[in-house]
């Protein structure tokens, strides 16, 4: 099955590596964007960021959807089966939700 991933903390992981070894077909890893924080202001990945990228997956951070629908079609492209949701961080708009065959699976800790 081809899934799309959508996480930002570090809760999304383990999620991400229980889908990686039942087999499944991860086409892209959707996170936040990197965010500055400390007082540096030194530019952090998230979790599943750092996670996804040591593991070869493909990662896109196109923040908010609905502030930049341009970003739509690119995941469309994907052409997923389904997308499984664990603390993304933003509201997905009903375009995206709709687009899976297989729908959404939303998780939160």
């Amino acid at each position: 099955m081809k899934i799309v991933f959508m996480g930002t903390p570090y809760f999304a992981i383990p999620v991400l590596d229980a889908i990686s070894a039942d087999g499944h077909d991860i086409v892209a890893v959707y996170t936040q964007p990197d965010r500055t924080s400390g007082r540096g202001r030194k530019v952090t990945m998230s979790a599943v960021k750092e996670h996804a990228v040591s593991e070869n997956f493909q990662v896109l951070q196109p923040g908010n959807f609905q502030a930049d629908p341009s970003q739509i079609p690119i995941l469309a492209d994907f052409k997923a089966d389904i997308a499984v949701v664990a603390a993304y961080g933003t509201l997905l708009p009903s375009e995206i939700l709709d687009m899976f065959p297989y729908g959404c699976i939303n998780l939160h800790p």
